[in-house]
């Protein structure tokens, strides 16, 4: 039961991880750098202070050949002096001297071979993630770059003034604005023409109706002869004979008028 339930919640954190790994892979790679950073400067304080060790010891080797040296040179001036005691007494210690020496150089050549091992590992370990942080934000280019790119590619597609498209729909929803506001002038146009023909019409009757009038006028005052003032019978315009005869009745009584005024 235990190992059912480790295992569903290795899996959930495992789902967590994947989402945050996919979400940002740049952050992470960052993270990891970050990480080999800190661990690699750790590395090398621990290599500062081996260093450390490694002076001493190359300081107690020198100190331990000045003494190898001193104790020979007592040796052999002790053996000149013919005092052999003595000499086998610095002999002694000089057997010491060389003792310590030996397994002193033996350690600072370990000691030196294990720097020198670590100090190439962390050159090399500097190295690469100098190559890492290089390729980070090589990767984090090429992915702003792409994810540019994909937009771009997203809003030209958006842009296609397809009619399934939204601009299309749009762009038709404009053309029908633009078509209905044309068609509102054009009918404004046409009825505007429309009732200035007829207005047009309706004077040139009237102007031809004042001038019969007047000419009749003249030949009723003597002022003119019939012939002389061209009055002749109006043809009759198909449509036009209900307006004829309104117009004789104005003629009437504008004559009747007239003889009033000539009576009176």
């Amino acid at each position: 039961m235990a190992g059912r339930l480790w295992k569903t919640i290795r899996a959930q954190i495992n789902k967590f991880v994947n989402f945050f790994w996919r979400a940002d892979p740049i952050a992470l790679m960052q993270l990891e750098y970050d990480t080999a950073v800190e661990q690699l400067k750790e590395g090398r304080q621990g290599l500062e202070q081996y260093r450390a060790l490694v002076e001493r010891v190359t300081r107690q080797v020198r100190s331990d050949e000045k003494r190898v040296q001193d104790l020979t040179a007592k040796v052999k001036a002790y053996l000149q002096a013919n005092d052999r005691a003595t000499a086998g007494k610095f002999a002694v210690e000089l057997k010491r001297a060389q003792d310590d020496l030996r397994e002193n150089q033996e350690q600072l050549k370990l000691h030196e071979e294990s720097y020198q091992n670590n100090l190439t590992k962390i050159q090399h370990a500097s190295k690469k993630l100098g190559a890492v942080q290089m390729k980070i934000r090589q990767y984090d280019a090429e992915l702003k770059m792409s994810s540019a790119e994909a937009e771009m590619a997203k809003l030209a597609q958006s842009f296609d003034f397809d009619v399934t498209t939204d601009f299309g729909q749009l762009e038709t929803m404009i053309q029908e604005k633009i078509d209905l506001n044309r068609a509102k002038v054009r009918v404004a146009s046409d009825l505007s023409s429309q009732g200035i023909t007829e207005i047009e019409a309706e004077k040139r009757m009237e102007d031809a109706m004042g001038e019969d009038i007047l000419q009749k006028f003249e030949v009723d005052m003597g002022l003119k002869t019939p012939e002389t003032a061209g009055v002749q019978p109006q043809e009759k315009a198909l449509g036009q004979k209900a307006a004829e005869e309104t117009a004789a009745a104005e003629k009437e009584n504008a004559l009747k008028d007239v003889e009033k005024q000539l009576g009176a």
